[in-house]
């Protein structure tokens, strides 16, 4: 064995020699002969992305390598990346979190940890886990906390011990919460106090559908007494214990909840592979380095800051800074305090900070890098303009996708595309993802042709994009689906694409591809809508629409329609009572919804409300008796195509209100916040 740790290390020296010699080279020369052709070879390095495709490959390849031997030995987790990272870089910064300071508003002090801090923190946690809450290799345990440096002390404590984490969405509450408990097989929950209040309105119903699940209310501080103090005992797993010979890297590293057309969360598996070797890649594509500081404030519990941000960037030996939860005002503020080089955004954040007030802070932050998904390209450059942004980083990947395409764009050329690299790394990703062609009579069935296999769209045609799964017959090894929905991970993989007996992941969105080979999301397939950075089933909130006591409603359906100068799309709720709309008073129609808005909130998180209602005397059908939801989808705000229309609308969450046009007025020019 140690034979074979010596010539791992020697053949990883002379590939990383070797690839810092042919960049040494190559950099130069692109220099020279830029300069020598009077700019021809930037017009052409831009068109081709040569020199980020030399950047890429090598450490591709390398790295690949690389985990394929620690496959072989059975030390593929990503506890072994971070305890490498400690080796190298003990005393460099690891996490970052700007907390708030009690009764002064804006105000933060900043905690910093280093990498041996981090460990040994963890080291003590894990004794707590381990011989307190009696946590076990390969138990199911929860995670309900907010953003906070106690999340990532739990989180890397249960990868020491051998145990699943899985990451609860804080907001979650009654059946939802149950169900996600339910689905994963989860024997214990360590819920934050600031987390407290959803389980805590929940906990009756806990008990009752799963006696055996322990709630463990943690006192926060007391904890973090015994985890900061040196003397407190540690426990470090030993290697056979948390890397048995049996486990394989396509298992569960972790479970992030997502929603869909099922209408209850779904438990996403994260396997080694894409938390490991994929983050790494992905950290690198980002151009992070020891001495890069991510920022973000989105929520840990989501895959975009786990698995992109504090795994990207500590596979890297840098550092993760933590906010408690996503504040325009205060965001410039915080990324100053933390020193990030980095920001995380999703679409919706950058076009609030730039609709906030002018902050002296967002030109003394050195962050150079902004990265994320769902940056609008009309806000694209002004974004970068105002908050002095070198580099937008625009990424597209979905929970449970085997594999992310990213943007890394300078300049003006690839504005707003999400998938942007070298002719030659275009390539390579051709044999492994694609657009196929969408029906033109339903745009959520993908089109087959009279041999019934599918077809790629044209140029800057709508297409459904896909990844190839490798092995047809195994397509947990590429794609791991929802634990504890057989159902819903099969509905995910489409066979007999482009020739009899393939296999892909659907990824339920539609992108295009431009002449250059850049492709740009479009929109987002089926009963699944995004508000406020969060994932919406539009069944769930009919299910818990139509749950409500209110006997006079007879058929509901839920969509999402686009709001102006909103990103993502708003929940829009069309009701259909048992008398007709016109026979119904508006007081009592305000009445009804009060009540049901109620029942609502018992159940579903605020962003998941329906913040337009229309009432109807029928809904639309199919002539096979299905619902027409693209014809509300395309809903005209505030009083449809007729202009006479009636709508209601939900202010503050707190109380539904007819849409007048001063109130649509004061929506459209974001006087009143939706």
């Amino acid at each position: 064995m140690w034979l074979l740790k010596a010539l791992v290390f020697v053949l990883a020296r002379l590939l990383t020699l070797l690839f810092r010699l042919v960049r040494l080279v190559v950099t130069p020369v692109v220099r020279l002969v830029g300069w020598c052709s009077g700019g021809y070879f930037q017009r052409l390095d831009e068109r081709h992305r040569i020199r980020e495709d030399f950047y890429i490959i090598p450490y591709f390849l390398k790295s690949v390598f690389l985990y394929f031997l620690s496959v072989r030995r059975h030390r593929f987790q990503t506890w072994y990346i971070f305890t490498k990272q400690v080796e190298e870089h003990p005393d460099g910064l690891s996490i970052r979190y700007t907390r708030p300071v009690p009764g002064q508003r804006g105000e933060f002090e900043l905690e910093s940890y280093t990498y041996r801090q981090v460990y040994e923190i963890v080291l003590r946690m894990s004794h707590v886990l381990r011989y307190t809450y009696n946590v076990c290799p390969g138990d199911y345990i929860a995670i309900d906390c907010t953003n906070k440096p106690l999340f990532l002390f739990l989180w890397y404590s249960a990868w020491n011990i051998g145990a699943v984490p899985a990451f609860l969405n804080y907001n979650s509450v009654g059946e939802p919460l149950v169900h996600s408990l339910r689905i994963s097989s989860i024997s214990q929950v360590f819920i934050d106090p600031d987390a407290a209040a959803p389980v805590r309105a929940s906990e009756s119903a806990i008990r009752e559908a799963l006696p055996s699940i322990k709630l463990n209310y943690l006192d926060e501080a007391a904890l973090l007494q015994v985890v900061n103090d040196p003397r407190s005992p540690t426990f470090l797993q030993t290697d056979d214990e948390r890397s048995p010979e049996e486990a394989t890297d396509y298992q569960p590293s972790m479970l992030i909840y997502t929603s869909g057309t099922t209408g209850l969360p779904k438990s996403a598996i994260m396997s080694w592979r894409k938390c490991a070797v994929g983050t790494q890649l992905f950290g690198y594509v980002f151009h992070m380095n020891p001495d890069s500081i991510v920022f973000t404030a989105m929520p840990l519990f989501h895959s975009t800051a786990a698995l992109l941000g504090v795994c990207a960037v500590l596979s890297q030996g840098g550092c993760i800074a933590i906010a408690p939860k996503f504040s325009a005002t205060n965001y410039w503020k915080q990324a100053y305090l933390t020193e990030a080089t980095h920001v995380q955004y999703v679409g919706e954040i950058c076009r609030y900070l730039l609709h906030s007030p002018v902050s002296e802070y967002e030109r003394l932050h050195r962050a150079k890098v902004a990265f994320g998904n769902g940056l609008r390209p009309d806000i694209w450059q002004p974004f970068r303009l105002r908050f002095n942004i070198e580099v937008v980083g625009e990424f597209y990947a979905a929970t449970e996708a085997p594999f992310a395409t990213t943007n890394y764009q300078r300049g003006t050329f690839g504005v707003g595309a999400c998938r942007n690299y070298g002719t030659v790394i275009q390539w390579f990703l051709s044999f492994q993802q694609v657009l196929v062609r969408m029906d033109p009579e339903d745009d959520t069935r993908v089109y087959r042709n009279s041999k019934g296999l599918c077809e790629k769209p044209a140029l800057n045609e709508p297409g459904e994009m896909m990844m190839r799964i490798f092995f047809p017959r195994k397509p947990e090894t590429s794609f791991q689906g929802y634990l504890g929905n057989e159902k819903e991970t099969r509905s995910k993989v489409v066979r007999d694409v482009f020739r009899k007996g393939d296999a892909w992941y659907r990824c339920g969105d539609l992108l295009r591809e431009d002449e250059y080979g850049m492709w740009y999301f479009l929109d987002r397939m089926g009963d699944t809508f995004r508000w406020k950075s969060e994932n919406v089933s539009t069944t769930e909130v009919e299910d818990q629409l139509g749950a409500s006591d209110e006997t006079r409603i007879t058929q509901v359906l839920v969509v999402g329609v686009k709001v102006p100068g909103y990103e993502g799309r708003a929940g829009f709720a069309v009701i259909k009572l048992d008398t007709p709309v016109e026979d119904v008073p508006d007081n009592e129609k305000l009445a009804l919804l009060s009540k049901v808005l109620a029942s609502m909130s018992k159940s579903l998180p605020k962003y998941a409300l329906p913040l337009f209602v229309k009432f109807v005397n029928e809904i639309r059908m199919t002539d096979n008796h299905k619902i027409l939801k693209k014809v509300y989808r395309d809903q005209k705000l505030p009083a449809g195509e007729s202009g006479n229309e009636q709508l209601f609308w939900l202010r503050d969450y707190s109380r539904y209100e007819l849409l007048t046009n001063d109130a649509w007025a004061d929506i459209e020019s974001q006087r009143v916040k939706l």
